[in-house]
């Protein structure tokens, strides 16, 4: 009877081994500095339309969190996935990697 009521040996071996989640980083250039503790971050790519070859230039902007209000309009920046923080904010800033003249 102690048998069927005893934890899983497997279950208890793997609680604390969980793998980290790999989140995306991406650099962008800030294009907005409006919002309190908020940045908008255009992030370009550039990629090869698949049937004729062409190179096709592709902007996203992402809503990123900027706790300390460090980023400038310009700015060169790393901004990282993170838990949703407000309706349209789903990254945060890591660091500012070149300020605009």
């Amino acid at each position: 009877m102690s048998e069927v009521n005893a934890p899983a040996a497997p279950a208890a071996e793997t609680a604390g081994t969980e793998d980290k989640v790999l989140r995306k980083r991406v650099i962008g250039i800030v294009s907005s500095d409006k919002m309190l503790k908020t940045r908008v971050v255009s992030v370009t790519e550039m990629y090869r339309h698949a049937k004729y070859g062409k190179y096709i230039k592709r902007t996203q902007k992402f809503h990123v969190h900027d706790e300390r209000n460090d980023a400038k309009v310009g700015d060169k920046v790393l901004i990282t996935e993170s838990r949703p923080l407000s309706k349209t904010k789903r990254w945060r800033l890591i660091k500012v990697l070149e300020r605009a003249l």
